[in-house]
């Protein structure tokens, strides 16, 4: 073996194996119940950074725990490449915009740059370690993805979810789309409380407070709250708008706050989620003021062609000229922005498609309850929480280019759809019609859908188009994947931020179609935070940590080691400490491998009957570290289960075993051949056990040490598909653990008087004498004086039976004598 694991050789051979090998090559016919992955796919929107890495990473080591415990594991891979985030991405990396060249050739260079990303993004996952199925892969702009997704929508149309309504819409005037209500953020930001007067038919002054008083051309309506006395007199009268010089209603509303600003409140088209209930419920005008480009129309005079600030500005020098600007206040307050752009949103009339959510609340939240698991279990409120206070129903179109079209025309002869034949899908309207005309009236007159699907309406089908992965042969996965029991998927991984998009967004869509949740298991993992305590993100600008530099600094596995530092569900900050630790967890394994190798070559195939008391010690630790290891395996607490492992591996192997039979080994004349043998044996089995429960974390040196160590004897390819069952078995030794911890009680006694004084371990004693009142205590001792010889160079061993109440370690002239009462060892995890 190399003295030191070279990185740059041992990991690519290692993934170089895989590739060649197939290792993780998904089989339908294999043993083993299946363990179905739905991974996240990453957005094809830039670079990958240390936050994915970290997730991913999160869930590719649960998914080698379940390959060893012998499922057959579906793990494929997918590439989120259609929708806004990527028409970002090629607009700012080619300096063009979608607006600004052909439909077609726009399209065509977003996918010439998604499957440039893609390469770039499965070579760094691959470098990883990442163990998914690579010849199963998928992109969400796929043919096939594309046929999935249209007949969702055809599905759903049919079964009445879908409906086509003109209707207040959330509009991004940056991105130049309808989002839906999951794709907004919450920022805070500084604002002023402008008290502007409305003059009553009286007269006097009717003072509102807003934040908004470029949106004045725009206000149908004042509102006041029904039992607030300032204003219940003027019920059934007008006000006249400032500046603008006409009347609106006054009207009263419960949904006005009496303590909030004047208790006054105007009433645009449209401003926030209340003027847009009060325009329906109240039945008023619409008044449109903002262009689709985010410029103030025509129509609102001397604000025309200026965007929201400016407008603002400017409205405010007009009211402050009028004398009706009375007094502003500054404030700090929260505003509903695109979690693209973080720009301010603001409320337009389209025609648009909606899927009924609100109507099937009470179902998802029963579903989300009783049907799937959640790690961690809190996680389950913030889906909760979104659910209840959802109000509006999920807005399918966007208005832009690179996506999947809705298989749709419209007859302009009598106004029916017409939807696409199944059949005939994947298709784009805007290139073919069908041939019989409209199935109402028969017309060849149809206008085609010229918006796209909320990209989500896409990603929230990877149980369906992953079961087309599974199955190739499957040719209608929105029926076929639940009768073939494929749904639900047995787990879904991802980050907390997306549980109102894709966990949510998926859950509806197999509900809606089969009655069934997606997944039997939700595995939520945390953020990784900068040294600012602020989410690393492309967005950002806050990655120093380009996971290609640190690839090119650390081993992919110290990297894995420091991604399952975070306890389940939780933001972690970046630690470059983490990963000396895990550097120094890969050379330790290394080098403790190496003094493995060379005692293991002639261990004996079957277990000895006779292990004696160390090797019975270390074995009944080893089960009981599996047996912790698998149970927060089992919760997917990845950060517990490395901690067992890692702490035995340290305290119990490394420190003190290996440590204690070197004297057995290096000088096994002094031994019988029975009990050498027995600890070869020991020797082999827990470095073989070490190696499976470390692989999931350190997939490559792992593999390499089996290799080189335990494949030949084993006849298993990789590591990686052994399986526990028959390597994990269960050993139980109570008195073997009592006799042990005695030992290594005098041992790190010894150990801790000889650095007290500050003398190398090696120091030779002359004598080693231990005292004790029990004498069954003392005779315990005696088999064992030969390893007690060897680890503290002990000369001689002798025994007392009185009580000395002191242990100490003494020097006469040039040699050292050592006593120890054995019954005053306080504490034996102390001595340790």
């Amino acid at each position: 073996m190399d003295t030191k694991y070279d990185q740059s050789k041992f990991d690519g051979q290692a993934q170089e194996k895989w590739a060649s090998e197939g290792t993780f090559t998904f089989n339908s016919e294999n043993k083993g119940k299946l363990f179905s992955i739905d991974t996240p796919p990453p957005t094809v929107s830039g670079s990958l950074h240390i936050g994915h890495i970290f997730s991913y990473t999160q869930a590719d080591i649960i998914a080698r725990f379940k390959r060893l415990s012998g499922f057959n594991v579906f793990y494929p891979f997918g590439f989120d490449d259609n929708g806004l985030a990527t028409e970002r991405f090629v607009e700012k990396k080619h300096g063009v915009t979608g607006f600004g060249m052909k439909r077609s050739e726009f399209i065509n260079l977003c996918l010439k740059q998604s499957k440039e990303s893609q390469k770039e993004f499965q070579s760094l996952w691959q470098r990883i370690g990442i163990s998914a199925d690579w010849t199963k892969t998928y992109s969400t702009i796929s043919p096939q993805a594309q046929k999935i997704s249209q007949a969702s929508f055809i599905d759903l149309y049919k079964k009445g979810f879908i409906y086509r309504k003109e209707e207040p819409a959330i509009y991004c005037t940056t991105c130049f789309t309808s989002v839906a209500q999951a794709e907004l953020d919450d920022l805070d930001m500084p604002a002023q409380f402008n008290n502007v007067a409305f003059k009553a038919e009286d007269g006097t002054d009717l003072i509102i407070a807003t934040t908004r008083p470029e949106l004045l051309p725009s206000c149908v309506a004042l509102f006041y709250h029904p039992e607030d006395e300032r204003y219940t007199h003027l019920k059934d009268t007008q006000a006249t708008v400032p500046l603008f010089d006409y009347k609106v209603p006054l009207l009263q509303d419960e949904l006005v706050e009496k303590d909030k600003g004047t208790g006054l409140v105007m009433c645009c088209t449209f401003g926030d989620k209340n003027d847009i209930a009060w325009f329906k419920k109240y039945n008023l005008p619409y008044r449109e003021s903002i262009n689709f480009d985010g410029k103030w129309k025509d129509t609102t005079g001397e604000l025309a062609g200026l965007r929201a600030v400016n407008a603002r500005t400017k409205v405010l020098e007009l009211l402050h000229a009028t004398g009706d600007l009375k007094e502003q206040k500054n404030i700090t307050h929260s505003v509903n922005v695109h979690e693209r752009c973080k720009k301010p949103i603001e409320y337009v009339v389209l025609t648009q498609w909606f899927l009924n959510i609100l109507d099937h609340k009470e179902e998802f939240l029963k579903q989300a309850e009783k049907n799937l698991n959640w790690f961690p279990g809190f996680m389950h409120s913030r889906y909760k929480d979104w659910v209840e206070h959802l109000q509006w129903d999920w807005c399918l179109s966007r208005q832009r280019f690179y996506g999947i079209p809705f298989p749709i025309w419209h007859c302009l002869d009598c106004k029916h759809i017409v939807v696409a034949d199944p059949a005939t899908l994947p298709l784009d309207p805007q290139e073919k019609r069908p041939k019989e005309g409209c199935s109402q009236c028969s017309s060849t007159n149809l206008k085609p859908d010229t918006d796209v699907m909320d990209t989500w309406n896409t990603s929230s089908l990877t149980p369906y188009i992953c079961a087309q992965l599974a199955y190739p042969d499957m040719t209608d996965p929105l029926t076929q994947a639940a009768e073939k029991k494929f749904l639900p998927m047995s787990m879904r991984p991802q980050a907390h931020d997306i549980i109102r998009t894709w966990t949510f967004y998926t859950l509806i869509k197999t509900w809606l179609h089969n009655k069934t949740v997606p997944w039997n298991n939700v595995v939520i993992s945390g953020h990784v935070l900068s040294s600012e305590k602020d989410k690393i993100s492309k967005s950002k600008g806050n990655n120093p940590l380009d996971p290609e530099n640190l690839l090119s600094q650390y081993p992919a596995d110290v990297i894995r080691y420091w991604t399952a530092s975070g306890s389940l569900g939780q933001d972690v900050a970046f630690s470059e400490n983490q990963f000396k630790i895990g550097l120094k967890l890969q050379t330790k394994l290394w080098n403790a491998f190496r003094f493995v190798k060379d005692h293991i070559q002639e261990a004996p195939h079957n277990k000895p009957e006779q292990l004696g008391t160390l090797n019975e010690w270390l074995l009944h630790t080893m089960h009981e570290t599996f047996n912790a290891y698998h149970k927060a395996l089992q919760e997917n607490e990845v950060g517990h289960a490395l901690g067992a492992v890692e702490k035995f591996f340290w305290n119990n192997f490394c420190d003190n075993y290996l440590e204690i039979i070197k004297d057995q080994l290096f000088k096994p004349e002094n031994y019988t051949a029975e009990k050498v043998a027995a600890t070869r044996w020991t020797l082999h089995h827990v470095g073989l056990r070490l190696l499976q429960m470390f692989g999931p974390y350190m997939p490559h040196i792992t593999e390499i040490l089996y290799e080189t160590l335990y494949k030949e004897k084993m006849g298993i390819p990789s590591l990686h598909v052994t399986q526990f069952e028959g390597i994990q078995t269960p050993h139980s030794f109570t008195q073997s653990i009592a006799d042990a911890e005695r030992l290594l009680a005098i041992i790190g006694a010894i150990r801790r008087m000889k650095s007290e004084k500050q003398l190398s371990l090696k120091v030779p004693l002359t004598s080693l004498t231990i005292h004790s009142v029990n004498l069954a205590m003392l005779k315990t001792l005696i088999p064992h004086e030969q390893l007690l010889k060897g680890i503290t160079h002990a000369e001689t061993i002798a025994y007392g039976s009185g009580d000395v109440d002191i242990s100490e370690l003494k020097q006469e002239k040039d040699t050292w004598f050592a006593t120890l009462d054995l019954d005053h060892l306080q504490n034996l995890n102390e001595a340790l």
